[in-house]
């Protein structure tokens, strides 16, 4: 638990006890506040530094372009298009820093599997589908199922 973390724990219990005085329903409102704070900055704490790579085909479908779009840097970039046997390395990516590699000619559909490893070595491999005819990059907004007229 770090210095902010404690801050707002000892505020949080300070101003539920002299709620306490008040109101108990005030208090316990404060009580699931403080609660929803603490939780909140934990899964923060859980999501920093954490690299995410993700590889897109280019417009011209001449290369493909490497992105870090996570938190943390990404360091022993490997890619390989599969199946047509190019490989190619990557020493590092910080947040949001992007590479491209071009092909010598173009693709019409291929797979990119990205392996890679963040700070304290953990290794992370992904598996992205490359089209020129359709796709493109992945909605992050896209819901899990379709709803409302979703398309």
């Amino acid at each position: 638990m770090d210095k902010s973390q404690k801050a707002i724990l000892v505020i949080g219990v300070l101003a539920v006890l002299g709620l306490l005085f008040i109101n108990i329903f005030y208090a316990l409102i404060a009580l699931v506040v403080v609660l929803a704070l603490l939780m909140s900055l934990r899964i923060m704490g859980d999501s920093a530094d954490y690299p995410d790579v993700v590889a897109a085909l280019n417009e011209d479908a001449k290369g493909v372009t490497v992105k870090n779009r996570g938190t943390g840097e990404a360091k022993n970039i490997r890619v390989a298009i599969v199946p047509l046997n190019i490989e190619f390395a990557l020493p590092s990516l910080k947040a949001d820093e992007e590479s491209a590699y071009a092909f010598s000619t173009m693709i019409e559909e291929a797979k990119a599997v990205v392996t890679y490893e963040d700070d304290q070595g953990r290794h992370y491999s992904r598996s992205y589908p490359l089209s020129a005819l359709g796709g493109g990059e992945e909605d992050l907004l896209k819901p899990a199922f379709p709803i409302f007229g979703w398309k």
